[in-house]
């Protein structure tokens, strides 16, 4: 009982720090799954984004997720970022660490082949970059959503939203929210797209509806290539884009004992 109790308190103290998450590499809209138990997936990757104030890019960022408890997942990003704004100077640095700590609360298997779980994925933003080279926020966000997820056979849908509590000058909480459908093509390709919207993050800002199509390619069991791209239906984006390897790892299962002929 330990361990649950734990988690839950951990989970507590996070969502009582008063964050736009990277969302689910490599798309924006995120699932309530979390990393297996004792098991790690570790990315290097690169978002790449052209507005009409400027592009921006991480390049890289280290993403870390952890499995430390059953049905309880730890999550960092650590991101270099590069911003150029529209009519100004480029500037290269480490942006905002991200922090979060998702949890699965319900998971049910209506057969081999159907399976529904909820879950939520509160995360923090530390402001550790230089806002005044646009490097990033200048204070700390918070973001807190629910995820839903449906498993059917080689499809699966997940989606949800939340609000993030963004504090600052001109700063402006708001919401997200998206919905993603994805299949598995075969064993070493997986296909989706996602449609998402978001309301505006600052006093005068605008909010945007978008669109990312991508997928992962399993080079084997342990690495992963992850893509996607897309642009906003109505908004600032121009064109977006995301790139990234992903190494998982952790215990070898154990193999069931021979049975005696």
């Amino acid at each position: 009982m330990r361990r649950p109790v734990f988690a839950l308190a951990l989970f507590c103290l996070v969502a009582m720090i008063p964050v736009p998450a990277l969302g689910g590499p490599p798309f924006r809209t995120d699932d309530p799954e979390p990393v297996e138990f004792k098991h790690w997936e570790v990315y290097i990757a690169s978002i790449y984004q052209d507005d009409k104030d400027g592009i921006a890019a991480t390049a890289p960022h280290l993403e870390v997720n952890y499995g430390i408890f059953p049905e309880f997942q730890l999550h960092f990003i650590f991101p270099l970022e590069y911003v150029k704004p529209e009519g100004s100077h480029s500037h290269y640095g480490y942006s905002d660490t991200e922090i979060g700590l998702k949890f699965r609360f319900f998971d049910k298997k209506d057969s081999e082949e159907s399976e529904w779980m909820v879950g939520t994925f509160p995360i923090l933003q530390i402001p550790t970059g230089s806002e005044s080279k646009g490097l990033g926020n200048g204070d700390l966000q918070f973001f807190i959503p629910v995820w839903l997820q449906r498993n059917m056979g080689p499809w699966t849908t997940y989606g949800g939203g939340g609000y993030t509590i963004n504090p600052g000058d001109n700063h402006k909480d708001f919401w997200f929210v998206g919905w993603l459908v994805q299949r598995e093509i075969n064993k070493n390709f997986t296909l989706g797209a996602e449609i998402f919207h978001e309301t505006a993050r600052e006093h005068g800002g605008d909010s945007n509806t978008g669109f990312n199509v991508g997928g992962t390619i399993n080079l084997s069991e342990n690495h992963h290539i992850l893509l996607s791209a897309g642009r906003d239906i109505d908004g600032p984006n121009r064109f977006s884009s995301y790139i990234g390897y992903q190494f998982t790892f952790g215990p070898e299962k154990e193999k069931e004992p021979r049975k005696p002929h």
